[in-house]
């Protein structure tokens, strides 16, 4: 769906709020109350978009715009970068309605698309226009086929990024049923280095963006997560991946593995839920960004029937405050995705809103790692920000989202390429 008859359903649904798009209209002239270049708030600026990029920003009186330019005046709104998820799964949906076992096991992959679709749209509804989606979880490469309905128009969603399969030393992943029935696995089993190196190329061959390594797991039920990946076979994931022009992001979760993940140079490390000082520190060190997704823990306890705000909290999120506790004091970068899949896609926000809530970081902080600091640190140069020659990807907002991080939850205006995307 072009242009033209998007703008149009949106500009029903903003009534007052803007003049009527004609089919001609390559330009927009949008005049909010401020503009959040990503970085800093400039009350009285106006943003111009030409086809799919931003041409012009700065105060509104002396923005000129061409002749042809149709203006969206947004009164009372907050115009900031499009929002960007840094930890989603597309091809799942939330436990509490179906286990995560069950997903992999009895739902078919031309259901787990279906839904995915409408994961897609919300994502986007939501103001997401970018998201990392990592890992299929069992669903072989169907997050590749998405990205291209996306890209391709087909579908509404956010421009992903996907790791495909993922990888996953054997034996350490699941589904797990007896050990006389071999099960279909939510990643791809790798070991040694001819191993390593064939899944890891066949991952980037058929489509993948990123490559994804857990570096620990749980070996067997009921017992805690161990480091997987040997040192050096980490290391190759990471030199093979970097050769295609690929990043790895590792799932860690415990001091050594993420120890491993740093030390084999990783993107982010994800979860860290028992991280360190002392392994924070080293990622520092090595330019390695923390993603700490605290929304997901705190939803998988909620549906174990943990009762928030009534019950005193489960371990396994008391671990977490000491974690966010060290990561903050090494000063380690943080990257803000929520694990969304894990909860309802569209409900994004709910980590950024906990980061504020439950673990006191700055508001600002956390609004610019949802544009301009996780645009930096996925190496996204051309998104996160608002200046000219970058995507018009770009969301509205009422009030002050630098003040309140809930203001990004009542989303006004949605563009996404310079194409507006109906609420």
């Amino acid at each position: 769906m072009r242009l033209p008859l998007l703008a149009s359903l949106l500009l029903s649904s903003l009534t007052g709020l803007a003049q009527t798009v004609t089919p001609s209209s390559t330009s927009f002239l949008l005049r909010p109350a401020a503009v959040f270049d990503g970085e800093t708030m400039h009350p009285g600026w106006a943003v111009l978009v030409e086809n799919d990029k931003i041409k012009a920003v700065g105060p509104s009186a002396q923005l000129e715009a061409p002749a042809e330019a149709h203006t969206l005046e947004l009164p009372g709104l907050t115009l900031l970068p499009g929002l960007i998820e840094g930890h989603s799964h597309m091809l799942l949906h939330p436990y509490n309605e179906t286990p995560w076992n069950d997903q992999v096991l009895q739902e078919s992959q031309a259901l787990r698309v279906a839904r995915a679709t409408a994961h897609a749209r919300r994502t986007l509804e939501a103001g997401f226009t970018t998201a990392r989606d990592l890992g299929s979880e069992g669903a072989g490469y169907a997050d590749v086929g998405l990205k291209q309905a996306i890209n391709q128009n087909l579908i509404p969603g956010p421009r992903l990024l996907v790791a495909t399969r993922a990888l996953v030393a054997t034996g350490s992943y699941g589904p797990k049923l007896s050990a006389d029935v071999d099960v279909p696995q939510g990643a791809q089993e790798a070991d040694g280095v001819d191993g390593i190196i064939r899944a890891v190329r066949e991952q980037i061959g058929k489509g993948a963006d990123i490559i994804k390594v857990y570096a620990d797991y749980r070996w067997g039920a009921n017992e805690p997560s161990r480091a997987t990946f040997s040192q050096d076979e980490l290391t190759l994931i990471v030199q093979t991946a970097r050769n295609a022009g690929r990043p790895v992001v590792a799932h860690a979760s415990t001091p050594e593995g993420m120890r491993r993940a740093a030390l084999a140079g990783v993107q982010t490390i994800e979860h860290g839920d028992a991280g360190t000082l002392e392994v924070f520190k080293l990622m520092k060190q090595r330019g390695v960004a923390f993603c700490p997704t605290v929304a997901a823990g705190d939803a998988i306890s909620q549906y174990r029937g943990w009762r928030k705000g009534q019950d005193p909290e489960p371990e396994r999120l008391q671990q977490k405050r000491l974690s966010m506790k060290a990561a903050k004091q090494s000063g380690v970068e943080i990257a803000i995705g929520g694990d969304v899949g894990v909860f309802a896609h569209g409900d994004n926000l709910r980590e950024a809103e906990q980061l504020v809530q439950d673990f006191a970081l700055p508001t600002l902080q956390v609004l610019r790692g949802l544009t301009s600091t996780n645009a930096r640190l996925f190496q996204l140069p051309d998104r996160g920000r608002i200046q000219p020659g970058l995507l018009a990807d770009l969301i509205a907002v009422p009030g002050d989202p630098t003040q309140d991080i809930k203001a990004l939850r009542q989303i006004r205006l949605v563009m996404k390429g310079g194409v507006v995307v109906k609420q």
